[in-house]
């Protein structure tokens, strides 16, 4: 694991010295199954994270693909910039309590709008915590969460 882990913050920190940023990347895995890589709060924040956080799952994907090419036995890797995915996760969980108590009061499911699997992830979450139900549909871009009373 923690030969995964050094790869991937090497291999990370490699790619953006390319772009110009020589920074320090904290990498942990909490869970032996997730590789986590926190790039700090530089001038280039905008241009990692992209728009929607799009840069941010490609660099994933990108430092997930190279230690599968390895062969390392973690491949996971979840990259993070200046914390703006766990600003989102929580401003989404903030929204995503409105629709619990909307459905709970009015008994009828709701759907929420598409979003993509890790903030699928946080509403589920935040469903279960409120004894809801809640269940992804559909394919490709349209997946999205139905939450209802559980049954």
């Amino acid at each position: 694991m923690e030969e995964s882990i050094a790869y991937a913050k090497k291999y990370l920190e490699d790619l953006l010295s390319f772009f110009g940023l020589n920074t320090d990347i904290y990498a942990t895995s909490e869970d032996g199954e997730v590789i986590e890589l926190n790039i700090p709060s530089t001038h280039l924040n905008g241009f990692l994270i992209g728009q929607r956080g799009e840069t941010m799952r490609s660099l994933q994907f990108i430092v997930s693909s190279a230690l599968k090419n390895q062969n390392f036995p973690v491949t996971r890797v979840n990259v993070d910039v200046a914390e703006y995915k766990k600003q989102r996760a929580d401003r989404l969980a903030k929204t995503a309590e409105e629709w619990v108590k909307q459905v709970q009061e009015s008994g009828k499911p709701y759907e929420v709008r598409p979003m993509n699997a890790a903030d699928r992830r946080v509403v589920h979450r935040v469903a279960a915590d409120a004894g809801l139900a809640s269940e992804s549909v559909g394919e490709g871009r349209d997946r999205h969460i139905v939450l209802k009373i559980a049954e």
